[in-house]
């Protein structure tokens, strides 16, 4: 099979064929759905597959940064892809202007000595409490702060690092979006330290994505493809953007016909505002591709219920469905979300099983090496 023209170096310029927004008014969150047109470019996908973003810096930041470094955004510098561009290019394209590294401290130090904080952060025993202070912080905070260490456009691109694609899962199949891939993505905007911040790609997505380029490629994810028997039961649990792999697996299973019975688990913050693709999941359930689509939306009553809640609360069918061989897959978030509801399996397989402990801890890590648990977190 021939390498496909566009690649991680050598991205699609795609364009945004669909925009919409999947939360609705009054809600605390702003989550939206994009369409990215494939058409005409080779890139293939499979359901579970993610689609990798280059994003571009907002422009506003741009400048901020140009004006507090005093320097020309016209000044032609080496840039970090190779070859040579203006440091405005180079702003706008190749760096992150967001976590500031330590060399950018450092060289702050080595034009400014009298910055004390700065070279009491940068001792190599003090790494904890350099993390801490780097929390929330962005390359403006501290260009803004240490005026007196003047840089040259040169200096200064070398301080700062590469700006890294992003990955998003993708949440659509081929199968049913031929040449298009959907994605679904939680505009990131908040306050930290007294100014306004934004995520660099769910903003470039949001706001600056609309008449120019989108620079994309297929990153491939084989192992969380869905389950290669059609005849198996799959059990997903995808609160929040984690539900996007299982919009695709379930278009997926229906456009092959897949038997295996589906059951899905999403939670968000209230019915009203947050149920994303309601209409869709209404209608599969409908027509029986999805056998069970059990809910969690936090903040809609005074005890906050989760999906590993709703898990616990299914225990016994869940299990069944474990015992008739069911596949098991999480999709979203890695730092408290797949750990609460990785905890409320074992306890299903201990309780529900009559096992103990480690009868139940030995059943989970079976399952994960027949592949009938899979996780897609970050």
């Amino acid at each position: 099979m021939p390498e496909p023209l566009y690649s991680r170096k050598n991205p699609l310029p795609a364009r945004l064929s669909a925009v919409r927004t999947l939360t609705q008014s009054g809600s605390g969150k702003e989550t939206l759905h994009f369409e990215v047109s494939l058409a005409g470019s080779g890139l293939f996908y499979e359901a579970g597959d993610s689609l990798g973003i280059f994003p571009s810096n907002d422009p506003a930041e741009v400048d901020e940064v140009l004006a507090a470094t005093g320097l020309s955004g016209k000044t032609t510098v080496e840039a970090p892809a190779g070859g040579s561009a203006t440091l405005h290019e180079v702003l706008l394209r190749q760096v992150t202007l967001r976590e500031p590294s330590r060399q950018l401290l450092a060289a702050i130090v080595e034009k400014w000595p009298a910055a004390e904080e700065l070279a009491e952060l940068i001792d190599p025993e003090a790494q904890r409490v350099l993390q801490e202070w780097l929390d929330g912080r962005e390359v403006i905070d501290v260009v803004q702060a240490y005026p007196q260490a003047q840089f040259t456009a040169r200096d200064f691109v070398k301080t700062l690092r590469k700006l890294q694609p992003r990955l998003y899962s993708i949440a659509s199949s081929p199968k049913a979006y031929p040449g298009e891939v959907h994605l679904t993505v939680a505009v990131v905007r908040y306050e930290a330290h007294g100014r306004k911040r934004q995520g660099v790609c769910t903003t470039f997505l949001a706001d600056r994505a609309k008449d120019g380029p989108v620079p994309v490629f297929v990153h491939s994810a084989k192992h969380f493809r869905p389950p290669a028997d059609p005849a198996a039961p799959l059990i997903m649990v995808g609160p929040g953007t984690g539900i996007a792999p299982f919009r695709a697996f379930l278009q997926d299973r229906e456009a092959s016909g897949a038997k295996g019975k589906n059951w899905l688990f999403f939670g968000e913050r209230n019915r009203a505002t947050d149920f994303f693709y309601e209409d869709e999941l209404n209608r599969w359930r409908e027509a029986g591709v999805l056998r069970h689509l059990d809910t969690a939306f936090s903040r809609d009553q005074e005890h906050k219920i989760y999906v590993q809640d709703r898990m616990l609360e299914n225990a016994t069918e869940l299990w069944k469905w474990l015992q008739d061989g069911a596949c098991f897959y999480v999709c979203g978030d890695a730092s408290r979300m797949a750990k609460d509801v990785d905890e409320a399996l074992h306890r299903i397989v201990q309780e529900q099983g009559g096992k103990s402990l480690a009868e139940a801890e030995l059943y989970v890590e079976e399952m994960k090496k027949s592949k009938r648990y899979r996780k897609d977190v970050y």
